[in-house]
């Protein structure tokens, strides 16, 4: 079992990351249904959500079928960042997460994300005071460094602990990688295996397959993978993982029916939740993935991206269905 605090997980949790216009309610829900341990928020922007903006404030939705669920704050001034923990400390979640790995240049520009990576000490003192704040507890998503000279993540998540941080998520790469090159699990398991850590160490970055969480776990010894990319129009991605640990084989590929299923009810929930215009948009990146393998299948996918009409949407997945009746799937 792997502990947050108080909160109890099963051996080797899976963490739904958060991704920016992708971890909204809708697709936590999916994911939450196929075995996702814990899910976390979009990220919220302190400074948006002390002025009361109607975006970062949205974001702050959360439901009783999510827990545990995250909420993720972002931000480099501290005043900002301790309202905001009250702010956020209202809303209930069982965990409040701080972006410190963001790469984005708007977020980096501002010190803030992957750009408090230049100032060890600010990340370890924001830390400490919102640990202060709340009695939710606290934990970092972060990278490895800033850049390949300046890894220290060892020293950085033993400082975090120190002051109180309950768990660290560990993209495997820095800020100057970007989302390129292969992500790097040593330094992840080099805090691990530091003896001075005791809170739960997650790695993130690259986790395509059930096999590389499997390594993750296995070779690496982390408690836990948080999953990003590879869960973006797949849901099913932590069912499919949990499968191959408990069996050592390759779950049935998801059916057509499933894919369209999940298709309809992602954007159907979407719109509940942010209106028609929002709903249709953002759930447009899912769609490949939900509908990866199908043959020819550009021609639906046009439709599916290019509607501003949800009527024409789901007439789409009644099209793809009917198409490609019987189509085997070979993932």
């Amino acid at each position: 079992m792997v502990k947050i605090d108080n909160i109890e997980l099963p051996d080797f949790p899976l963490l739904l990351a958060p991704m920016e216009d992708v971890s909204d309610p809708p697709f936590r829900a999916l994911c939450k249904e196929q075995g996702a341990d814990v899910v976390y928020t979009e990220f919220v922007s302190s400074e948006g959500l002390i002025r009361n903006a109607a975006k970062s404030v949205m974001k702050l939705d959360i439901y009783e079928k999510e827990r545990p669920v995250g909420i993720q704050i972002f931000g480099a001034n501290l005043d900002s960042m301790l309202q905001t923990i009250d702010i956020v400390s209202a809303s209930k979640p069982d965990i409040i997460d701080i972006n410190f790995g963001c790469p984005v240049k708007k977020v980096v520009s501002k010190g803030a994300g992957a750009g408090i990576l230049k100032d060890i000490c600010l990340m370890e003192q924001l830390t400490a005071e919102m640990v202060k704040r709340t009695n939710i507890p606290v934990t970092v998503k972060t990278r490895l460094g800033w850049d390949h000279d300046s890894i220290k993540i060892v020293e950085v998540a033993e400082r975090l602990q120190d002051v109180g941080c309950k768990a660290i998520a560990i993209h495997g790469r820095t800020r100057a990688q970007m989302y390129k090159g292969d992500a790097d699990w040593k330094p992840i398991a080099e805090v691990k295996n530091n003896p001075r850590m005791h809170i739960p160490v997650f790695g993130n970055g690259d986790i395509t397959s059930p096999e590389k969480a499997m390594e993750m776990r296995d070779s690496y010894g982390l408690d836990g993978a948080m999953i990003g990319r590879a869960s973006i129009g797949n849901p099913w991605f932590f069912k499919q993982v949990k499968h191959f640990f408990k069996t050592g084989e390759h779950l049935a590929p998801i059916t057509l029916e499933e894919r369209v299923d999940a298709a309809r009810r992602h954007l159907q929930m979407a719109i509940d939740w942010k209106g028609e215009i929002l709903g249709v948009f953002e759930t447009r990146r899912h769609y490949t993935n939900y509908f990866k393998g199908i043959p020819h299948f550009k021609e639906y996918r046009m439709k599916m991206v290019t509607s501003d009409d949800s009527k024409d949407v789901f007439a789409a997945f009644d099209e793809v269905l009917e198409k490609f009746a019987g189509h085997q799937f070979t993932e």
